[in-house]
């Protein structure tokens, strides 16, 4: 069974219930003692920046600052697309503890040669 657990988020906050399901799928896969990256392209490189995962997406469901910081706690990493964020005028410099630019040779780089499961939302 695979150890190793790549999320592929190109949704940012305009479909917030896309983003609080990769935070819950990341969250229990930490929880499951796996090792995540959430592999952020589009939108989705807007939550590299701190505050801007905020809000519930829909009634009964978690804060997204919530599900975020337990991402973060369980050292759940953000890999950040670099032409994305050169797109989009982004500071890498602002971004999350957990987050670094890093576009494909680098995520191929951390999965290695070990099998990983992936979700992509």
């Amino acid at each position: 069974m695979s150890n190793k657990i790549v999320i592929n988020l190109a949704t940012g906050m305009e479909d917030a219930e896309r983003v609080m399901i990769a935070f819950l799928v990341g969250g229990a896969a930490l929880d499951k003692g796996k090792q995540v990256a959430m592999f952020l392209t589009k939108d989705a490189v807007q939550l590299a920046l701190p505050g801007h995962a905020v809000g519930e997406a829909c009634d009964g469901c978690p804060p997204l600052e919530r599900l975020f910081e337990q991402y973060a706690a369980g050292n759940g990493e953000l890999l950040v697309c670099p032409i994305c964020v050169t797109s989009r005028g982004l500071d890498a410099t602002q971004f999350v503890a957990n987050a670094r630019v890093a576009g494909a040779t680098p995520l191929w780089e951390w999965i290695g040669d070990d099998p990983a499961t992936v979700f992509s939302y």
